[in-house]
């Protein structure tokens, strides 16, 4: 019976995710679907995959999750048939309106709970009473206050709640390009990336630690996350880095500072960038171009950095039996799919439109090899795969609904920048490390690009009060939400590493904290150096940009340590 249960959950979870991929497939490509449709279905599907897959564990649970189940459907639904009468009856709804918003906005918490942990549900509640309490608050941070109906209603139907941005951006984009991800690595792509990296430095001076650096850019600027980068690349790269020489510590520190760099690579970069270009309003291929080359500083950073960490220690690699060259000639269509992405972006179509044209590329190059084939089954598998893959992010979306509402409904978007700047002096780089403070506390429970939003809702003001331009205080709070994944006390990412490498879990922390030092630096050059984001002409830019990549070397060689060996040696010699 049990068996038969779970064999049926898992035929209902395929039909369901090739129904996403091929509805918003259809919505990408061919007619947009309106905005309750494009919105609510997402949701819903999200929230009844959700209940599926982190099920309760006895025979209670099971039917409470599938009360859940119900339940979701029907607020959800209701919510998207009654779209237009409740926009127009907003602020005199009824009973029924608020009964719905109620189990609508509780459902989406219980979800984060499940998914990320109870941090978000604390998160959730404090919110929540805040919006409720505001007349009892600080006067600094002091509102009006509301019954909880009341509040849950405008959460639920307002486009600053449980359907807002976050439920935009993740139906038009980061759910395509997860999906596209799951294609890309279906065709064999994967193995290329690295493939190609391994042969090309692999033999050289560090080269396994900058096979995981080169194979990390790779592969992280289409997975969406440092994480995921980190347990699927790192299980290939953190072993063979062992092998050469490196410290397990070391080994297991520079394959996540190396994943980091994923969110921040063109075309892609993780989910933000798509949540960046939806709050500013500038087109995602401007934003693609801005991250750029900052994303390149950031790997050559760390590139360096290994180098000289190699260096000290005379860790060479193996020589390859295949050259970069030959793999390049044999397989160089798996780099198709991310030149068309990139081609049609820049070229001024949708992002959701260029990654339906990258998972087709996927489809057609899969069949050049008869083992990477994608037929029917292959299809349904990285449907499934991509779908699993954004539960994650999707999971959050009652609760950023439920913390955007809140800060809009309370006011405290606008004060806090106020705040900021009060605390900070009017200093910018006081301002950024207090910013850097925030998404480090927030991140410890909340998945990155959840903390991106968030901390940019709330902080973007305050940096472009100081003079910041509107991307450069964006890519600052994007850049610094990131920080949560390397730096200690949680350092998800870090632990990842440190679990593959057997190394000590601190140890391995610290040690990607010092491989990830632009990350930290990053922020500082785009609220300082306007030629970082490309603001200037193009003399100051090109300035900029060679002064940078001079300063890149010099402060990774400073901070290596390996001068001292150099120092040490030299005075050997002479005496």
């Amino acid at each position: 019976m049990y068996d038969n249960l779970k064999k049926f959950e898992k035929i209902i979870f395929d039909v369901l995710a090739v129904g996403l991929v091929l509805f918003y497939s259809y919505s990408a490509v061919l007619r947009p679907a309106s905005t309750q449709y494009h919105r609510g279905i997402y949701v819903i599907i999200t929230y009844v995959l959700v209940f599926l897959v982190y099920q309760g564990k006895t025979r209670i649970g099971r039917a409470f999750d599938y009360l859940l189940i119900v339940l979701s459907i029907v607020t959800v639904s209701y919510w998207i048939f009654n779209f237009e009468v409740i926009n127009y009856r907003t602020g005199a709804e009824t009973q029924l309106d608020q009964y719905i918003a109620m189990i609508g906005v509780l459902i989406g918490i219980e979800l984060a709970r499940r998914v990320v942990g109870n941090v978000f549900v604390f998160i959730g509640a404090l919110m929540m009473l805040y919006g409720i309490y505001g007349a009892h608050m600080p006067e600094l941070i002091s509102h009006a206050g509301d019954t909880f109906p009341e509040l849950c209603t405008s959460i639920f139907y307002k486009s600053d709640g449980v359907f807002g941005i976050m439920a935009n951006v993740l139906a038009t984009y980061v759910l395509l390009f997860v999906i596209f991800g799951a294609f890309l690595e279906k065709c064999g792509a994967q193995k290329f990336f690295i493939d190609f990296p391994l042969a090309a430095v692999g033999h050289r001076v560090g080269g396994p630690a900058k096979v995981a650096v080169i194979a990390s850019g790779l592969f992280g600027s289409i997975s969406g996350s440092a994480i995921a980068n980190v347990v699927s690349t790192g299980t290939f790269t953190i072993p063979m880095m062992k092998r050469a020489g490196f410290r397990p510590h070391i080994a297991g520190g520079i394959e996540p500072a190396a994943s980091i760099g994923g969110m921040f690579m063109p075309p892609i970069m993780g989910a933000g960038g798509f949540i960046m270009a939806e709050l500013t309003g500038v087109p995602y291929s401007r934003i693609m171009l801005v991250a750029v080359f900052p994303a390149l500083m950031y790997f050559f950073s760390v590139f360096m950095m290994v180098h000289y960490e190699a260096k000290m220690y005379n860790i060479v690699g193996d020589r390859q039996p295949v050259s970069a060259m030959t793999i390049l000639k044999k397989e160089w269509y798996y780099t198709l799919p991310l030149i068309a992405i990139t081609i049609f972006m820049l070229y001024g179509y949708s992002p959701a439109y260029s990654a339906i044209l990258g998972v087709i590329t996927c489809l057609v190059i899969s069949w050049f090899k008869k083992e990477t084939r994608i037929g029917l089954r292959g299809f349904i598998e990285a449907s499934r795969t991509g779908t699993e893959n954004s539960l994650k992010i999707g999971a959050t979306v009652g609760v950023i609904g439920v913390i955007i509402g809140v800060l809009t409904f309370s006011g405290l978007v606008l004060t806090f920048a106020d705040i900021v700047i009060e605390l900070a002096g009017g200093s910018l780089v006081m301002t950024i490390v207090l910013i850097a403070l925030a998404s480090l506390v927030l991140g410890m429970g909340v998945p990155v690009t959840a903390a991106y939003l968030i901390t940019a809702v709330v902080a973007v003001p305050a940096l472009t009060h100081l003079g910041v331009n509107e991307i450069a205080a964006h890519m600052i709070v994007y850049w610094l939400s990131q920080d949560s994944n390397i730096t200690p006390p949680v350092c998800i990412a870090a632990f990842a590493g440190a679990t593959i490498a057997k190394a000590n879990m601190w140890r391995t922390a610290f040690a990607s904290f010092k491989f990830a030092k632009f990350l930290y630096l990053g922020p500082i050059l785009f609220g300082y150096v306007p030629g970082f984001s490309l603001q200037g002409d193009s003399t100051d830019i090109v300035k900029a940009f060679a002064a940078i990549f001079f300063g890149t070397w010099l402060y990774s060689y400073i901070l290596s340590g390996i001068w001292v060996k150099q120092i040490r040696g030299l005075v050997a010699k002479s005496a």
